[in-house]
Order: structure tokens, then sequence, then C-alpha cells
């Protein structure tokens, strides 16, 4: 009988803190009927998310006057990435980002080219087979996990991408855990600031508004780089004494 009953206490402390966790990951986030339709009604920290670009958009990322309009070349070159580096380009999509990082690294590091999209993935391995590079390695993320190991990330990259995560307090703590002591997680956002950018607001981003949500991450912020016609770069680094992530 006892044994029956240590049991049945054991299995009520499980659920217990299993619903408790859920409760935890629920209030996390609101959710209103009356949203923007360019979002998905769930909302975190005051900022409703954004819908994600489909594989279907995937031309547009590849558009021959992007560099024109965003100076990409540039933003890689500001990133200070060295050979040897292993950078995760978190919602890498056709792979443009990635190509330029995968020459910053050298034959030497590695570029984990990550989305959530199996569509987009394809589409980046045979964009790197076109061009001959060899040290990129395609991630099939999740929606919460971009499954990348743990204190293995010298740099994660999001351009254009923060905004529609779905889940964005559970990516953002497996993204911190999978940076190496000291490693850095660069934001690259449209400004919100800025209504003379022309993009939708909810895929616009203000610096008060990224730093307000890395806040509950044990992250430090370090510069904002101005250097870009159109979006900000916002840099992060791993904090050397780690603290627990607070609830949001």
């Amino acid at each position: 009988m006892r044994a029956l009953i240590a049991a049945l206490l054991l299995v009520a402390t499980a659920t217990s803190h299993f619903a408790a966790e859920v409760a935890s990951a629920t209030n996390r986030y609101e959710f209103r009927k009356e949203h923007s339709r360019d979002g998905i009604g769930k909302f975190f920290m005051g900022r409703e998310i954004a819908h994600v670009m489909g594989h279907q958009a995937a031309d547009w990322l590849e558009r021959p006057e992007r560099d024109e309009e965003e100076h990409t070349e540039k933003l890689v070159t500001q990133l200070k990435v060295r050979p040897g580096d292993v950078v995760a380009d978190i919602g890498a999509g056709t792979g443009y980002f990635t190509r330029r990082l995968a020459k910053k690294t050298g034959p030497n590091g590695t570029v984990l080219a990550v989305d959530i999209q199996p569509e987009m993935l394809d589409l980046l391995t045979n964009q790197m087979a076109q061009a001959g590079i060899h040290n990129v390695k395609p991630v099939l993320g999740t929606i919460t996990d971009p499954k990348l190991s743990p204190n293995s990330v010298d740099l994660a990259l999001m351009v254009d991408v923060y905004h529609e995560f779905d889940h964005p307090w559970e990516m953002m703590q497996s993204i911190t855990r999978s940076l190496k002591p000291g490693g850095r997680v660069v934001f690259v956002e449209f400004r919100g600031e800025d209504p003379a950018v022309p993009i939708k607001l909810l895929h616009k981003m203000t610096v008060a508004q990224v730093k307000k949500e890395m806040s509950v991450l044990p992250l430090e912020w370090v510069e904002t780089i101005a250097v870009l016609p159109r979006q900000h770069i916002i840099v992060f680094r791993k904090s050397a004494t780690m603290k627990t992530p607070a609830t949001p």
C-alpha cells in the first residue's frame, strides 16, 4: 500500500510540474481576436508576431537589386566573421547569406543553414552545389527549436527573421544555449522607428523592442550598427556569467 501511495504521489507531482510548465509557456503569450491581417494574432511582450514568408516567395530573397537596396555585402562585413568560425544562419531560406558567410568562415569553418521549411533547404542545397560550396550544413529546425548543439556556435545570425518566430521565447532560449561562451547573436531587422522604410509594420522592429525581448535571456547588448539604408544590425553576446532566464 505504501508503495502504491508513493507511486501515486510521484505521478501527481510530475503532473503538477507539467501543468505548471504548460501554464507558464502559455502565459508568455497573449492571443487577440482583433489583430493585424499581417500577423497571427499572437503577441509577445506587446509585439504581434508576423506571418512567415513561405518558400513560394523565395525569388524575392534572390532578387538582383537586393544588395543595392539593403547593402548586403556591407552587412556581412560588419559581422566580423573569422576563418574557422561556426556560424548559424537562422532562417537561411535560399542561402543568400549562407553563401556569403561560407566564404568568410573558409574551409575550416562551418555554416549551419537552419530553416523550418524543407523546400527552402532543398533550394539552398542546390545553390550550394552550383556554387561549389562544401562547408555548409543544412539543418531542418522546428518552430520551437533550431536543432543546434549546445555551446557549438560562434555567431547566430537572423536577417529579417526573428519577428516571424511563432515561439520567440523558446527559439531564443535554444539559440542562446547553442552559443559558445562569449558567442554572439545578431538581429538584422528593418527599422521600426522609421515610417519611411517601405516594409509592412509587423515586419519591422525597433531597437527598444529587440532589447526588451532579449532582456529576459542571458544575453548582453553589445552594439547597434547603423550603416545600412533600411535595417539595424543589433548585436548581443552570451553573458560570461550565465543568469537564469526570467519568465516574461
